[in-house]
């Protein structure tokens, strides 16, 4: 790090914590600093979803997967696209009817207070391990590139997130969002460009050189659907019910659409963002790719091919650019985590009881749990690394069974439902355990949760029946 990129890195942190504490000026009630009062353009809602599901697991993998491989895994973002269009016809009409703070309201007033307080505890458990270990990941990536000690990285990261996202609310966080979008999406291009400048016949011949190796092929259509998780059936049905559940039935991700104004505001702003997540992957795919051929297809090591690239290749300045993108694919995961924790806790655990005051205190006490995450592990332990970032897999398909189920008609009993809910997310061990490829995870323990509750239902009025015309002596 020179003194041109620490000046880029620390602008952009003070950046981010003047304009948070600016916005918190505007927050006056709970709905200000959860929803934002309503007032999201929906262009904001939208980079702010691409910007909240990107972590910087994404930002510095992603490239990794072109550089190893191919550009199949562009397959998943076209089932996002269909899974956000599903999503826009099938619950937001809901929560815009019901006019919900948290999704889980809709639980709870189809089936009762404590399955939505069941629905929010899945919802919470998922974020802080999820978010806990993304963060983990992001001060890995931070000490690497800039020498800092993995302590030192995770409060720097995490207090400057805690300021902002306490004062400003949703509202701050989802502009930050917008900004920090662009900033990290300019890094992938950034990376491009310099590249294109730097091997002999620029990005076109590199392109031919690519296509040659087959290391552009976007569609696998390998029959082995059940077992290959790129291949394109399991990928794009995979991806579209992955996008189904994250951003149907995962408060973190529907926040910022119900922050818009209206219904409509809300599918522009869903079904736009799977758009542009579909970009943003294949500018990070093509800076893999490129980064292959300029290092004339080097060994590196596993999710290491960018970080190695900052560090050895870029100069002074773009360094610290490429770092504060870095910086911006975590912070906004971070900080829409933070927000959605506390506005599920007020809301769902709470019963909505709480003030501002209150709101920003609990949110200062989620930030504390995910920091304590970050600091508890180290790099070394795989293990906690893999369950927090295949837990969503895990809760996803229960959820989204439950929340399918309020969509119809029938009425419920709540023992039923959370019979469901539980065997949905067993179901996944179940798979993981028989080595299934992951994209089916959520279609599968969405179904199984489904025939549960239809099946316990049945039992317990049928047990029901027959108590009540057991004769009496």
């Amino acid at each position: 790090m020179q003194p041109l990129d620490i000046t880029i890195v620390v602008v952009f942190l003070l950046g981010n914590t003047i304009f948070g504490l600016w916005q918190g000026r505007s927050n006056r009630s709970t709905g200000d600093y959860f929803l934002g009062s309503h007032r999201l353009p929906w262009v904001v809602a939208m980079l702010s979803i691409v910007a909240t599901e990107t972590s910087v697991l994404t930002f510095v993998s992603v490239p990794g997967l072109a550089y190893r491989g191919d550009w199949s895994f562009l397959q998943l973002p076209l089932g996002y696209i269909a899974g956000r269009i599903l999503v826009s016809a099938l619950l937001l009409p809901m929560y815009f009817r019901e006019g919900v703070t948290s999704i889980y309201e809709s639980i709870g007033t189809r089936y009762g207070r404590g399955m939505q307080r069941l629905a929010s505890v899945v919802f919470l458990v998922t974020r802080i391990l999820g978010d806990g270990v993304r963060f983990l990941a992001t001060a890995v990536v931070v000490e690497v590139v800039t020498g800092w000690s993995m302590p030192l990285s995770v409060l720097i990261i995490g207090a400057v997130t805690l300021i902002y996202t306490i004062s400003g609310g949703l509202k701050a966080v989802a502009w930050l969002d917008s900004f920090q979008f662009a900033l990290y999406l300019l890094g992938g291009i950034i990376t491009i460009v310099f590249i294109g400048l730097h091997i002999d016949g620029g990005i076109p011949a590199a392109l031919q050189t690519l296509g040659a190796e087959g290391k552009l092929q976007m569609f696998n259509f390998d029959r082995n659907i059940l077992l290959d998780p790129m291949a394109f059936g399991g990928a794009f049905i995979g991806g579209m019910f992955l996008s189904l559940a994250s951003h149907g039935v995962d408060h973190m991700m529907v926040q910022r659409v119900l922050a818009c104004s209206s219904l409509g505001a809300a599918r522009k702003a869903l079904i736009g963002s799977g758009f542009f997540v579909f970009l943003q992957f294949a500018v990070f795919l093509l800076a893999g790719s490129l980064m292959f051929v300029f290092t004339g297809g080097a060994p590196r090591e596993q999710d290491r091919e960018f970080a190695t690239f900052i560090v050895q290749s870029l100069p002074p300045g773009l360094k610290g650019l490429l770092l504060a993108g870095i910086l911006s694919a975590a912070m906004s995961t971070i900080a829409s985590s933070i927000n959605s924790l506390a506005s599920s806790t007020v809301t769902d655990i709470m019963g909505g009881n709480a003030s501002l005051r209150t709101s920003r205190i609990i949110s200062l006490g989620w930030a504390g749990v995910l920091i304590a995450i970050a600091l508890a592990f180290n790099e070394g332990d795989k293990a906690i690394i893999m369950v927090g970032l295949k837990i969503a897999s895990y809760t996803y398909g229960g959820l989204l069974g439950l929340f399918l189920l309020s969509t119809g008609r029938c009425s419920f009993h709540p023992s039923s439902l959370a019979a469901g809910l539980v065997a949905g997310m067993g179901t996944v061990f179940a798979l993981d355990a028989a080595g299934l490829a992951w994209t089916w995870y959520i279609l599968l323990s969405a179904a199984v949760n489904i025939l549960i509750v239809h099946a316990a239902d049945a039992f317990r009025r049928e047990s029901s029946g027959s108590r009540e015309n057991t004769p009496r002596e």
